[in-house]
């Protein structure tokens, strides 16, 4: 069955499941997906980065992708909420950044 298309930023989300699944071997390349996919549908749905510039919704997916695949994700994300605010270089918006991060998290449930 082929996987989705998704648009930009949620293709990051695939593009990190065939990296994922390159890099650790354990990791079976298609659960991976299948687990990407619903995560990029539910950000998607969620409208988790609606209203924010092209570039911040770029940064938070690509801040997310790390984050799932990280030790604790929902520390990870929190984390990445308090830096938007902490450390705003670069972002146009960054409580907009913050407000994204924690709604993905609500979304995702972690």
């Amino acid at each position: 069955m082929p996987s989705p298309q998704f648009e930009p930023p949620f293709d990051q989300l695939l593009a990190t499941a065939e990296r994922v699944a390159r890099e650790r071997p354990e990791v079976d390349p298609e659960m991976a997906r299948e687990v990407f996919e619903e995560a990029a549908t539910l950000l998607y749905n969620g409208l988790a980065v609606e209203g924010l510039h092209e570039h911040d919704a770029h940064l938070v997916v690509a801040g997310l992708c790390e984050d799932l695949v990280a030790p604790d994700p929902g520390a990870a994300v929190r984390r990445h909420a308090q830096t938007a605010l902490d450390d705003p270089a670069g972002l146009h918006d960054p409580k907009g950044v913050a407000a994204a991060y924690e709604v993905s998290a609500r979304i995702l449930q972690l």
